[in-house]
């Protein structure tokens, strides 16, 4: 199994390609972050395939530094200032762990593109979803924090926190089919029979949405930080994908996990769980319907090929910005070799629909 911690976890010089002024944005700083004063280091963290995302140490403190990347950007994607929305809001008035920010900069002229600053949050990512580190006893406790964290998330009023407008209730996974369907035409490199399948089924068998909410749009063990030695989420991470919509279309996204085999995206299919002490999927389902009083999950082989699509599409959008150039990891190629099998993946799923009639 490639080892991912490795790969992306900690920081590294600033890339060429997204660096910018730092004297520019010192000065920013300085006039729009309270208790901020240099001098300044900046570092480049490793992760991150889409927004360029860097360390900044100053005055003691530690911050994180999220922006858009320069170059060519697909429509409506690296939403920063989105990103940013959504933390404020649950950081005032939520119980879900999210870095405090600090400041919205909506001013390209300072560092090339738009950015915000949060803090940094201490403590680790776990990259390897087996967890293989930890012992037996151990494993449980940690997949439990990410379902609760989940539950607490979907749980939010999100019209009382100030995110009404956050985005469109109802039609959410419609319209996230048509966005990512459209963007993996932008990116496309190669055809993919079963993508060709998938974009044709999709939007023909949408089931009826039963609620609305705040979604992450990404949600995996990965894009957390956890206490550094407890089984609990200090903060999620990377909420540019947030947006208002339907509950099972999030969840399932991070419950595919348990469908997809070890080294395809974070996949834990065919694993011994039960030896590893790691709940079974049809568990963990019943551990979010019992936090969110939900009596099951309905069409939930549908949920995963649609999100199993999204991946594809996703990682499609990498292979294209690595054709265009514009790509920000050196790992960006490894995650192109994913794009095929994650569609055929996919349309296994979509087949079991179909066959069920």
């Amino acid at each position: 199994m490639t080892d991912l911690s490795a790969m992306f976890s900690g920081t590294k010089e600033v890339d060429e390609k997204v660096r910018f002024d730092e004297k520019a944005l010192g000065e920013y700083l300085s006039q729009n972050l309270d208790g901020f004063k240099g001098p300044m280091e900046v570092r480049q963290f490793k992760g991150g395939q889409s927004n360029p995302t860097y360390a900044i140490f100053a005055g003691g403190k530690e911050y994180v530094l999220r922006r858009k990347p320069p170059g060519k950007l697909l429509p409506s994607a690296h939403a920063v200032d989105r990103e940013y929305k959504v933390l404020k809001a649950l950081g005032d008035h939520t119980d879900v762990p999210v870095a405090k920010v600090h400041c919205l900069c909506m001013d390209e002229s300072v560092i090339g593109s738009i950015f915000y600053v949060m803090d940094l949050v201490g403590g680790r990512v776990l990259w390897d979803q087996s967890l293989a580190d930890f012992d037996k006893s151990e494993r449980g406790a940690y997949y439990d924090a990410m379902n609760d964290t989940m539950a607490r998330l979907h749980l939010a009023d999100y019209e009382a926190i100030g995110l009404a407008d956050f985005g469109r209730p109802g039609n959410y996974v419609g319209r996230q089919i048509s966005r990512w369907s459209k963007q993996y035409r932008a990116s496309e490199t190669e055809e993919i029979p079963e993508m060709e399948k998938l974009m044709e089924w999709l939007p023909d068998n949408i089931p009826d949405a039963d609620s609305t909410c705040v979604v992450h749009g990404d949600y995996r063990m990965d894009n957390m930080i956890f206490h550094p030695t407890e089984p609990k989420v200090l903060a999620v991470l990377d909420w540019e994908l947030a947006t208002l919509g339907d509950p099972l279309g999030d969840f399932s996204y991070h419950a595919m996990s348990w469908r997809l085999p070890p080294g395809l995206f974070r996949g834990i299919g065919g694993l011994d769980l039960a030896d590893l002490g790691i709940p079974s999927e049809e568990e963990y389902v019943a551990a979010y319907c019992r936090r969110t009083g939900r009596e099951g999950v309905g069409n939930w082989d549908f949920y995963l090929a649609y999100n199993m699509f999204k991946i594809a599409a996703i990682l499609q959008g990498i292979a294209g910005r690595v054709r265009d150039g514009t790509a920000n990891s050196e790992h960006a190629k490894q995650q192109v070799e994913r794009i095929r099998p994650m569609a055929e993946f996919a349309w296994e799923q979509a087949e079991k629909v179909i066959k069920a009639g």
